[in-house]
């Protein structure tokens, strides 16, 4: 019973913390900010974590574990490369809309990580971009991609589709889906049509 509390208060925590890094940024929050938003003691805040840190921590990784849950299957199943590709757009795409505050602090906070944490988290960082850097590189191998440097491809559509958190309306008129496929048909069909 106290272990599900404990676990409900740190839940709790995490969500309050995204959402303040996010609005305000991980440096202008101080656990004085977080202790108040949650009602409770600043003491009582690092009885559930031990820093500010071990919090941003806490929430990179666990935004990066639900980003690679939600592509590696479909990385590592038998679908054709486009189709492929295009589906890890949307699913990556769907980890953001029902995540914007976690996702914000994801991109753009991870940087206050102490290290080794901020080593830890590039190195995770990289090792998810390398999963769509394979499926670009094995669309040119087959000559369904044109031939760009597959690095900067890479980082073009990442470049693109993480900005999305800073847009995205739940009231919109597209669903995440929707929005995802919009974005994987321009990034890999381009606007021009063809006659």
């Amino acid at each position: 019973m106290a272990v599900k509390a404990i676990s409900e208060r740190k839940s709790q925590i995490l969500l309050v913390s995204e959402a303040l890094f996010n609005q305000r940024g991980y440096m202008a929050t101080s656990v004085r900010d977080l202790a108040d938003a949650l009602g409770m003691e600043a003491a009582s805040l690092y009885s559930h974590y031990k820093s500010k840190d071990e919090i941003l921590w806490t929430i990179a990784n666990r935004c990066a574990d639900e980003f690679f849950e939600a592509i590696s299957p479909i990385a590592e199943s038998g679908l054709h490369t486009q189709k492929k590709l295009t589906d890890m757009i949307v699913a990556h795409v769907g980890v953001i809309t029902r995540n914007i505050d976690a996702s914000a602090v994801f991109f753009r906070e991870w940087r206050h990580l102490a290290e080794p944490r901020r080593v830890a988290y590039a190195e995770r960082r990289n090792a998810y971009e390398g999963i769509f850097r394979a499926v670009v590189r094995k669309g040119i191998e087959e000559n369904l991609f044109k031939n760009y440097d597959e690095g900067f491809s890479t980082r073009t559509i990442m470049s693109a589709l993480n900005w999305t958190h800073t847009w995205y309306r739940a009231d919109g008129e597209l669903s995440s889906e929707e929005i995802g496929e919009h974005l994987a048909g321009i990034l890999l069909n381009g606007l021009v049509r063809t006659v």
